[in-house]
């Protein structure tokens, strides 16, 4: 439906604006929660609005903000994928949501915990995985489209992101065991790692 997104005036600007908040918003949202699954869930609410970000600036003569979104859509398909299922490994192990309750678990977990790293540093968008790529062309769409306070919300929601995504792997994989179940947990069996690894590479 882009081209008839394009063809109808302002409308795209809409989307472009629509995207902004829902993405700034979302990612503040997810710093302040303390269930893994809650983080991971405002983290997509706030991908899923950079991506529109990224389709409001595109238009029929310039479509690289068309093209940054679905590039991006592909690419978080897969390092979302895997933050969830990693999140389900440590759920599985420590049975607890609360990140608070967690910590430690890289030593017992060393599969889990290079996976979801490998997860955190695409989303945050480090250079050289797949996120830095698709995050890059959607801040170069937004900064040549000239929608600068647009590209100000999504070079402040690039900042937001791996604070929340570091947040939850500090809080789960390093420090002293803050629970009774932390101190007994285990990685995960191989039927779950193996997507984990999949998914990674």
């Amino acid at each position: 439906l882009f081209p008839a997104f394009a063809a109808s005036g302002g409308v795209l600007v809409l989307v472009a604006y629509v995207g902004a908040f829902t993405c700034i918003f979302a990612a503040v949202i997810g710093i302040t929660q303390d269930d893994i699954k809650r983080v991971l869930a405002f983290s997509t609410l706030s991908q899923l609005g950079y991506m529109m970000l990224a389709l409001g600036v595109a238009t029929m003569e310039n479509s690289l903000g068309y093209t940054a979104s679905m590039f991006h859509l592909f690419t978080h398909a897969f390092f979302k994928a895997l933050l969830f299922l990693a999140a389900g490994a440590l759920i599985h192990s420590v049975v607890t949501n609360n990140i608070w309750e967690m910590g430690g678990l890289a030593k017992k977990m060393p599969v889990t915990h290079l996976t979801f790293l490998a997860a955190a540093l695409a989303i945050s968008g480090i250079w050289p995985f797949a996120g830095f790529f698709s995050k890059d062309e959607i801040l170069a769409a937004t900064l040549y489209s000239g929608h600068y306070g647009i590209f100000a919300v999504a070079l402040i929601v690039a900042v937001l992101t791996p604070l929340y995504m570091f947040r939850i792997y500090f809080l789960a994989f390093w420090g002293e065991a803050r629970s009774e179940t932390v101190r007994h947990a285990h990685e995960a069996p191989a039927v779950m790692l193996l997507p984990l690894i999949i998914l990674a590479v």
